[in-house]
């Protein structure tokens, strides 16, 4: 096996076994401030159709902040994406496996399928390689046809690494102070012509920016 190989071999087995962990190790270790949670109380109490949708580089707190209830996560069939689907499975998180690039038809179905029984799901629409950012089509297509809204969410840390990878991933510090801040729902229009849907498009994308640097600025005040 080459230096190559055997890298990306040991990685995976770090990754996939002992992430989980270090997700729960540090999310214990930080201090976290929720701000606008009551968008998501709202929709639980209302029983309403939704689906968080995450950053690929804001997904830690996230993660930790849902574990164990039973979300129903989309990860890609990507080698990044079976180790983080491993260790969400670990942390009470159910998942379809596909994305933009691979197995996407057969993983929209079955999350739609998912969210039309009324079971809380989450997507990164940015992944599973980018650019940063991006917001692919299939949250939009999954709002409209599931009646659905769209709960964006993000994070930030007073003390993180950032890392040099196409997502510049947020990794937060022990004892860190962090904020999740929850954006607000929005829900597609069941009819859109082609440019309507891109502008909502684009709209959706721009509150998850938006809501991004507020996390961001949280800190700098």
């Amino acid at each position: 096996m080459n230096k190559k190989k055997l890298k990306r071999k040991l990685t995976f087995i770090f990754v996939s076994k002992f992430s989980w962990l270090l997700i729960l190790l540090l999310g214990n270790l930080c201090s976290i401030k929720i701000k606008n949670g009551h968008y998501l109380k709202q929709l639980r109490r209302r029983k309403k159709r939704f689906l968080f949708l995450i950053w690929h580089g804001r997904m830690m707190l996230p993660i930790y902040i849902h574990k164990g209830v039973g979300i129903t996560a989309m990860v890609s069939l990507h080698f990044d994406g079976e180790m983080i689907a491993q260790s969400v499975h670990r942390l009470g998180y159910k998942t379809v496996r596909g994305s933009s690039t691979r197995g996407g038809k057969q993983a929209f179905k079955e999350m739609l399928e998912v969210l039309k029984n009324g079971q809380e799901c989450a997507l990164m629409p940015d992944g599973p390689k980018g650019p940063r950012h991006s917001m692919k089509p299939g949250a939009i297509s999954l709002s409209q046809q599931a009646d659905a809204y769209l709960l964006p969410m993000t994070f930030a840390c007073k003390r993180k690494i950032e890392f040099k990878s196409w997502d510049r991933f947020n990794l937060i510090t022990p004892f860190s102070k962090a904020v999740v801040i929850y954006g607000k729902p929005l829900k597609a229009p069941p009819k859109m012509t082609p440019e309507q849907f891109k502008v909502f498009q684009e709209k959706v994308r721009q509150h998850m920016i938006e809501n991004e640097r507020k996390a961001d600025e949280y800190f700098t005040k």
